[in-house]
């Protein structure tokens, strides 16, 4: 989420924002404070819940990387500035796009 200051309208959406935040970040102490607020908020199964949400797209991510699923070529235009800024045009698996992309 790009403003997290706004109320997501979900019960403890800002443990669950800061979670999601930590557990993609290289900061071991700022996930255990997270996971931490988020038992203490939600309770042990919302850790677990969102650990296991976090596990599944990253298991997906790796999937399609792995079979070579293309980006669509409607992404790959409204995309373009953020994919140069952040290198991921020179990940290998980038490759799997070009190769079928219109352009």
């Amino acid at each position: 989420m790009i403003r997290p200051e706004l109320d997501s309208g979900v019960p403890g959406g800002e443990l669950l924002l800061a979670f999601a935040d930590a557990i993609i970040g290289t900061d071991r102490a700022a996930l255990d404070a997270a996971r931490t607020a988020l038992a203490e908020g939600l309770g042990p199964a919302a850790v677990s819940g969102a650990a296991s949400v976090a596990a599944n797209f990253s298991k997906n991510d790796r999937i399609a990387n792995g079979v070579g699923i293309p980006v669509d070529d409607m992404v790959m235009k409204v995309t373009e500035d953020i994919r140069e800024q952040l290198g991921l045009n020179d990940y290998r698996s980038a490759v799997n796009t070009f190769r079928h992309s219109a352009d």
